[in-house]
């Protein structure tokens, strides 16, 4: 994960990668002072000090100001003048393909360069197209399996006996065992399998012992790209970081296309500079949030939570999800981390009533340190249902409050079943 993270923040894909989002409103003023207390101002019963556990988390191996420095000249007007250039090529470019075999073998790639989004009517067209006019009979089985995949993956119910003309009594065919590009793709499509559908798990076996036996009999790059798909599946992997891989792969291919190729280029340090953006604004909210200063037991994760949301989605139209996701699940860990490991259980009983009450006055109840953590839980609650409210007409405050309930609830009991030495 580590390194991942390294990689995001590192140097544009020669011509990078990650993290402009629109400014989400703050309230973090109140819990900053309340959290300047005395470094001992921990709880008030200081007799209870020793009962307290730690798990020893690392502190962040990622610097504020670092993080602060990071820029990009990929925000510029004039590259997205040049990606809307480039997009209207790849929108011609696919409608010039007539074959269904062409244009599956260029959505794929449209998919691994990360610049599918671009395209997404015009790609679910060509796929429905396909769809509907069935896979065909007499093409080689690289070409059905990535038809099985596409198709599968966008949705559409394609049955799995469309692989029965590459198999015979015994299994699949022998003669199948040296094509390598084909049991990439055949690897790859088994992936999708629903249960029970043997003859998929039959294709995982086949291709994978297929494809471990030809790693060291092929060209140095083909052997790179069947250790990759045997390490992770396409299916597993994070979308992001499979574009900064494939962008290299097909560079060197000889099929590449120039307008694909300068596509995907483009795109991925756009991208990565409004991905760099929204770093350098979630570590200054975290930053004058706290939190990770005065709350040291917990850990701080803020780089390796936004990650997390920039592999759920990191198309840049995805901008506010991905600076809420990593709010959220940097309050909810350290959150977790009062019921898992520092919080005695009259504190964890104290602030889940806090949390039901859904007051602020109710933080009188709480010792110092969690009147950080639930100021910080109201505000972030309350600032993402009035942006709720204001994009889309409704209020989500009763719903975030009783899915907040629940949990601490849940945290509740568990902090419970430990300190009473219960194994459920």
């Amino acid at each position: 994960m580590l390194s991942s993270c390294s990689n995001l923040l590192q140097s544009p894909v020669s011509i990078g990668f990650i993290m402009n989002p629109p400014r989400l409103p703050l309230s973090s003023k109140p819990c900053r002072i309340m959290c300047l207390r005395e470094e001992g101002a921990r709880s008030p019963r200081n007799t209870l000090e020793g009962s307290r556990r730690s798990a020893d988390y690392h502190p962040s191996i990622w610097d504020h100001h670092l993080i602060q420095s990071i820029e990009s000249s990929y925000s510029d007007e004039r590259f997205t003048a040049d990606l809307d250039e480039l997009k209207l090529e790849a929108k011609y470019l696919l409608e010039s393909y007539k074959e269904p075999s062409a244009q599956l073998h260029l959505i794929g790639s449209m998919q691994r360069l990360g610049v599918a989004y671009h395209l997404g009517e015009e790609i679910n067209e060509s796929l429905g197209k396909i769809y509907t006019n069935g896979l065909w009979p007499n093409h080689d089985v690289h070409q059905t399996a990535l038809g099985f995949r596409l198709l599968r993956e966008h949705g559409h119910s394609v049955p799995s006996d469309v692989f029965e003309k590459y198999r015979d009594e015994k299994g699949f065919k022998k003669c199948l065992a040296r094509d390598v590009r084909g049991l990439l793709s055949l690897y790859e499509a088994s992936h999708f399998a629903i249960d029970g559908e043997e003859i998929l798990d039959e294709a995982n076996k086949f291709s994978a012992m297929h494809l471990k036996l030809l790693e060291k009999q092929v060209d140095p790059h083909v052997a790179e790209q069947v250790r990759h798909s045997l390490e992770i599946p396409l299916r597993w992997r994070m979308p992001r970081l499979e574009t900064k891989y494939f962008i290299d792969v097909y560079d060197r291919q000889e099929c590449r296309n120039p307008v694909l190729l300068k596509l995907a280029k483009l795109d991925f340090n756009i991208v990565q500079s409004i991905h760099r953006e929204e770093m350098r604004e979630l570590s200054k909210w975290w930053n004058e949030l706290g939190l990770a200063q005065k709350l040291k037991f917990s850990r701080d994760r803020l780089l390796e939570n936004y990650l997390w949301a920039v592999g759920i989605a990191h198309e840049p139209q995805f901008s506010k999800c991905r600076v809420g996701l990593t709010k959220l699940i940097c309050i909810l860990t350290v959150i977790d981390d009062v019921y898992d490991v520092y919080g005695l259980p009259e504190e964890v009983k104290l602030f889940t009533a806090a949390v039901k009450a859904w007051d602020l006055e109710a933080m009188d109840t709480l010792p110092d340190y969690l009147k950080c953590c639930y100021l910080a839980l109201h505000n972030f609650v309350n600032e993402t249902a009035a942006d709720i409210e204001k994009d889309h007409g409704w209020d989500a405050t009763a719903l975030f409050r009783k899915e907040w309930e629940s949990l601490c609830e849940a945290y509740l009991t568990e902090a419970e079943w430990f300190h009473k030495g219960y194994k459920p």
